[in-house]
């Protein structure tokens, strides 16, 4: 089942890359973040409420909160650097941000000490060629 996640996770992130382009035309960076993060908020605390789950906010560790809200300003910051790339050509600059899958990829095995086969470098060089290719 996690596979079909992922395959709708790279959807939906394809199409923030567009819908983005076309959403900031004339609107500063931050607030165009800003607008999305709200809207995120929303979507979120809305799934949590609505299956229920709202009960278990008090099962969080300290050690989960802090490494959530690390993980959030991670993905802020990597939201506003992504909405101030859109200047240039979205089919340039998402293949670039899409190096964090190699990246990923090598911070897992240096942090989570996570196994690496002979595919998974291969494909995680092999992204990495894609995405100079695509850029070059």
């Amino acid at each position: 089942m996690w596979k079909y996640f992922a395959l709708l996770s790279a959807f939906f992130a394809a199409l923030t890359a567009i819908l983005a382009k076309i959403g900031l035309k004339g609107v500063n960076s931050n607030l165009a973040t800003a607008v999305r993060c709200v809207v995120i908020v929303l979507l979120a605390w809305g799934i949590v409420t609505f299956s229920g789950e709202l009960k278990d906010v008090k099962t969080l560790s300290r050690q989960n909160l802090l490494f959530l809200c690390l993980s959030g300003l991670a993905t802020g910051l990597s939201w506003i650097f992504y909405f101030k790339a859109p200047t240039g050509p979205v089919s340039k600059v998402a293949p670039i941000d899409k190096l964090s899958v190699a990246l990923t990829i090598c911070l897992a095995a240096i942090l989570l000490k996570e196994p690496l086969d002979g595919k998974t470098i291969a494909g995680g060089l092999l992204i990495m060629a894609g995405t100079f290719v695509l850029i070059l």
